[in-house]
């Protein structure tokens, strides 16, 4: 059930516009105040999915309800109603942010078209907002030892410059969890965060993945195809496991930062490209370089900040916490109710030596969770986490 308002001090024209929408068959529910004060205390207090709202009001105009909207409850759609004088003003509201405007007497169509549209776009904005949130809980960085909290402060220094970071660390402590807060917090969050993992990707096909190709360049290139970069136009890119890279590839990687430019494999036009770059390996670049495998040059591209995480073994005290944080989301999961786990339990997973980091510790509470007992004890953990 869709619930609409509609603010407008002329009773014939609420009138109107009541028997209109609450006649249509769509389910909406449909409510009335009539000056731009009596709107507002409604939005204030009460949950809408659409707003009708006149431009010329006493007490409150139009205008200024817009303004007021826009700052409490912004994923609001409003719909100006404007009169035959008022058309200039109703173009300026879009510019406001009122997602459209109709015009006094209402025509059933537009009305009808008008309101569905915007409805629809409420979805949209509210699903978005939601997945938002999702992704952001998906990546969160559980921790309050000294580590993660340098972690998290380099974060906000840097997040909100263009500068590049170079992430590393063993594998499974995270590192991805990192790039994505720095997107997040970032000038480029609205942007696409494209992720690549460069170990996963075959040497002959990393140019490709990365820059695209034209029709025909390979045997298998039957049509023109973007490549990472360009996917991540106006937004960040993530290469993962950096040090897994060809040579070839990081020539072209180079170019790229150099000059905002990138080639599709085949094609000899330019495109240019707007792009953060940030990355991340297990490697020791600097042995890597030494051993010519990785190229200095590109290394001190990457490199302008480093943030190091650290592996489990080292900040042994955020264990409680990261297994709060696994138990729950996991019996989520499952749909399952959440499982304590005794104190005992938790001391004992504190003494493991963790050489898969938290990757492992998730499969390890997972594996609790599945097999232990109602409250996880330590012999629960000495049975099913044995290493």
């Amino acid at each position: 059930m869709y619930r609409i308002l509609i603010i407008e001090d002329e009773a014939a024209i609420r009138r109107v516009l009541v028997k209109i929408l609450s006649e249509e068959n769509q389910g909406y529910e449909v409510f009335e105040a009539e000056d731009g004060l009596a709107g507002m205390e409604k939005i204030k207090k009460e949950d809408f999915d659409l707003v009708l709202c006149d431009i010329k009001m006493p007490k409150m105009d139009g205008v200024e309800v817009l303004e007021a909207v826009k700052k409490i409850k912004p994923e609001i759609p409003i719909v100006m109603i404007s009169g035959h004088g008022d058309l200039e003003t109703a173009v300026n509201t879009m510019k406001m942010g009122a997602f459209d405007y109709i015009s006094k007497p209402p025509d059933l169509n537009r009305l009808l078209n008008t309101v569905r549209i915007a409805l629809d776009r409420k979805e949209l904005v509210v699903e978005n907002t939601r997945l938002k949130k999702k992704v952001s809980k998906n990546y969160e960085m559980v921790g309050e030892s000294q580590e993660i909290g340098l972690i998290k402060e380099m974060i906000e220094k840097v997040a909100p410059t263009e500068a590049r970071v170079l992430i590393t660390g063993p594998n499974g402590t995270g590192k991805e969890l990192v790039a994505h807060w720095l997107h997040q917090k970032s000038e480029r969050s609205n942007g696409p965060m494209i992720e690549v993992n460069c170990a996963a990707i075959p040497s002959e096909l990393i140019e490709s993945e990365l820059f695209g190709h034209v029709k025909g360049a390979f045997t298998s290139a039957i049509k023109d195809r973007a490549g990472k970069f360009e996917a991540a136009n106006g937004g960040t890119i993530f290469l993962d496991e950096v040090g897994d890279m060809s040579l070839s590839a990081q020539a072209k990687v180079l170019r790229a930062l150099q000059e905002n430019k990138v080639q599709r494999v085949g094609s000899d036009r330019d495109i240019k490209v707007d792009v953060r770059v940030i990355t991340a390996t297990n490697k020791d670049l600097k042995k890597e370089i030494e051993e010519g495998r990785f190229r200095e040059d590109l290394y001190h591209r990457l490199a302008v900040i480093l943030i190091k995480v650290p592996p489990l073994n080292d900040r042994r005290d955020d264990i409680p916490l990261l297994v709060e944080y696994f138990s729950e989301k996991i019996s989520s999961e499952h749909g399952t109710a959440k499982k304590k786990f005794s104190a005992k339990a938790i001391k004992l997973l504190q003494e493991y030596e963790w050489t898969g980091n938290i990757r492992e510790l998730r499969n390890v509470v997972e594996r609790l969770i599945i097999l232990g007992g109602k409250e996880i004890s330590e012999e629960d953990v000495k049975l099913f986490a044995s290493k």
